[in-house]
């Protein structure tokens, strides 16, 4: 079986020349050739996706991050509600300096009522005796002073020189514990309110309108004796204002002879906006004008395009219309979001703001329906 192999012999098969584009550097007329060549094929079922490098990320993905970066914003801005129990009582200091220094009665304006519309300001004072001799038994640690409580005698608090008293305090009507004899601290017999008429010849400079009040106040006994009012103090932040009292030692003379005098105690109250409120006002203030210049922005670009298009048509005008219209209903909503805003009674910030806001916005509708009319 000595047969020989037989040698297969390749047959190469030549490529056909091919136009190319020709090169941008090649002369003009001349023509690019060149020889195909042999490239690897891509497995079917392997597909490349050109991302530079950048992982795509799934819309579902892309939810769930923005639902969990919204929670854990509003867990962290709802911490600012912690933590205000833990601080010191308001007045404690000022008490226990009272009864270290000067013991006597304290009148502490625990709420302060300011309506600019009315115009007034009522007070919530509440009745303390602080120091030996003024304190009453089984009362001490109001405001979180162990020094002062509750008077313990009889008072009559005069305001404002008044005929009948404001307030009568009576210790003998405030009820015991029966498990630990304490005193019970009854709101309505140991408070009382004032009411004071405001001048508010500034309330047109909103926000940054500014009060001030002056009141006197005068403390008597069962037996018709003035006593002395050591302090008078008012907390120094409510809802839209900020306070700041000021108290001092003062006397009426009730004869004609100047040895006759009464001991008095006066306050003076100023209130104005505090720097949130005037900041977060001012804001509206602008974002209001932006909105109104922007309705302007829109019958511009609405004119210019109506006359450019042709044939002329509506349609571009409609959704101009649409967004003025919507900023001829947005701008009350911010004058009312205004913390505290006085009525529409043409304070300064109506007069440069609201008012020539509407009238400009108004008017702003008003060319763009005459222009859609027109192109009908």
């Amino acid at each position: 079986m000595g047969g020989t192999t037989p040698i297969l012999q390749s047959r190469t098969i030549p490529l056909l020349p091919f136009k190319t584009r020709k090169p941008s550097n090649a002369p003009h007329g001349s023509l690019h050739t060149g020889t195909r060549t042999a490239t690897a094929a891509t497995p079917s079922g392997l597909v490349t996706h050109g991302t530079n490098g950048v992982i795509p990320i799934r819309p579902i993905t892309l939810l769930v991050l923005a639902l969990l970066l919204s929670t854990l914003f509003t867990v962290a801005i709802s911490f600012s509600f912690l933590g205000y129990e833990a601080d010191e009582p308001y007045f404690m200091q000022t008490l226990n300096n009272v009864a270290e220094t000067n013991p006597g009665i304290v009148l502490l304006g625990e709420n302060v009522d300011v309506d600019v519309d009315e115009p007034s300001i009522g007070i919530r004072w509440s009745i303390l005796g602080c120091g030996n001799g003024y304190l009453l038994e089984g009362s001490a640690g109001l405001h979180g002073s162990d020094l002062c409580g509750l008077p313990s005698f009889y008072i009559e608090i005069y305001v404002d020189s008044s005929i009948e008293p404001t307030a009568i305090y009576d210790p003998s009507h405030l009820p015991f514990v029966s498990q630990s004899g304490r005193r019970r601290d009854i709101q309505n017999l140991v408070q009382f309110d004032s009411d004071h008429t405001l001048d508010v010849h500034l309330d047109q400079l909103y926000p940054f309108d500014n009060y001030v009040l002056t009141s006197t106040l005068r403390a008597v006994s069962a037996s018709n004796t003035t006593i002395p009012i050591q302090k008078l103090a008012t907390i120094d932040q409510v809802s839209s204002f900020v306070i700041e009292s000021v108290d001092m030692e003062t006397y009426e003379v009730v004869s004609s002879s100047s040895s006759s005098q009464i001991p008095t105690r006066d306050i003076d109250l100023y209130v104005s906006r505090p720097i949130q409120a005037r900041m977060i006002t001012l804001l509206l203030f602008a974002l209001s004008w932006f909105l109104t210049h922007a309705t302007l922005i829109s019958v511009y670009l609405a004119r210019k395009r109506s006359t450019s298009q042709v044939p002329r048509s509506a349609k571009p005008i409609l959704k101009h219309l649409g967004g003025s219209l919507m900023v001829l209903l947005v701008i009350p909503q911010l004058r009312n979001a205004m913390p505290d805003a006085p009525g529409y009674d043409g304070v300064l910030i109506d007069c440069i703001g609201f008012f020539p806001q509407m009238i400009l916005s108004g008017l702003s509708v008003l060319i763009l329906l005459l222009l859609m009319i027109l192109r009908e």
